[in-house]
């Protein structure tokens, strides 16, 4: 199960892509520093936090942490604009204690893949992902970088807009006299495989077009 979940990371499998990551997270990005964290941003994360979930191997909770920084806001600011300035993500923050959850209907499998893995990282690694996942997001959806035909992950829509997109693209290509072909994907391990989910594609060859929906 552990080699399963886990598997060991060996650069020597690594293709062309996989090689030409690790030299570019080998390199820091040349891009402009950010702004630091405020002691408001860092607060209005870890307020947003539920503090009833499970914590990771340190233990500490999420309503422990809403205390500890009630005590020292300027502390714990500091300490992730430490992280921040230096492009560092503490490796303590990156160790996950993994709870498998097996699949409804599958409890009597020998299969691995029967359980579902939940990753319990500690909260200060939680934060600081939430963190820097709110300033990625901003940058991303303030300058449009998106494709419109992006709805997973997307604030304000969800899998009905993309249905309502695929109906309207079908229903004006008959409109056109056009063949369209329709192609739904459900990708096996999407999470594990980052796929994305709810992207929609289209293409078109001549008089026949194609309609990509991966799911």
């Amino acid at each position: 199960m552990l080699e399963y979940f886990t598997p060991y990371d060996n650069e020597l499998e690594d293709n062309d892509h996989h090689k030409h990551i690790r030299v570019q997270t080998e390199h820091p990005p040349n891009t402009q520093d950010d702004r630091e964290f405020t002691i408001e941003e860092i607060r209005n994360i870890i307020e947003g936090m539920d503090g009833r979930k499970v914590p990771g191997e340190d233990g500490i909770t999420g309503e422990i942490y809403k205390h500890t920084f009630n005590i020292f806001p300027k502390n714990i600011t500091a300490m992730y604009n430490g992280c921040l300035r230096q492009g560092v993500f503490p490796k303590r923050w990156k160790n996950a204690k993994i709870i498998p959850i097996s699949k409804p209907g599958k409890e009597n499998s020998e299969e691995a893949s029967k359980y579902r893995p939940n990753s319990l990282i500690n909260i200060g690694g939680k934060l600081l992902e939430k963190a820097l996942i709110n300033r990625i997001s901003y940058h991303v959806y303030s300058t449009d970088y998106l494709n419109h035909n992006q709805y997973g992950f997307t604030p304000q829509t969800s899998t009905i807009d993309a249905i309502k997109a695929a109906t309207e693209f079908i229903e004006e290509s008959f409109r056109r006299g056009e063949i369209t072909a329709t192609v739904s994907l459900d990708v096996e391990g999407a999470f594990n495989s980052a796929w994305p989910l709810s992207v929609l594609y289209t293409v078109s060859e001549k008089d026949c077009t194609f309609f990509l929906f991966f799911f």
